[in-house]
């Protein structure tokens, strides 16, 4: 499975219950396919950088999950059908997270190198 982050912009003017009516709706999608769901963020209305449609504000919503193409697929398409979605974007990420953990073993690696063992200090500064 791959790891994707999805984020949606919903209209603002929607009501509270909607929105969590819709986010579930959207969770079942994922569970139903087969994927499952890391993280849901509901990261609130924000100012958008310029009018889209009518609107200057925005909801945003981030799902992070693991999943296949296909429930992607069906993520998106819901997303495009539904009146209240103003703008979307899908990121796969799991190329990026295999990028970062090895970048970070090199340097867990080079620190390991630099630092003097425990016991191997000189006898000089042993004394001192």
């Amino acid at each position: 499975m791959r790891t994707y982050e999805i984020t949606f912009i919903l209209k603002p003017d929607l009501p509270e219950e909607e929105v969590d009516r819709f986010i579930s709706q959207m969770e079942g999608i994922v569970s139903s396919t087969g994927g499952t769901i890391r993280k849901i963020d509901k990261i609130g209305q924000r100012r958008l950088a310029y009018l889209i449609g009518r609107y200057k504000d925005g909801l945003y919503v981030m799902f992070s999950m693991d999943c296949e193409v296909p429930t992607v697929r069906e993520f998106e398409r819901r997303l495009r059908v539904t009146d209240s979605v103003i703008k979307f974007l899908t990121v796969r990420v799991d190329e990026e997270l295999k990028r970062v953990e090895k970048l970070h073993a090199i340097r867990a690696k080079k620190l390991a190198k630099k630092k003097p063992k425990p016991g191997s200090e000189p006898a000089a500064a042993a004394t001192a």
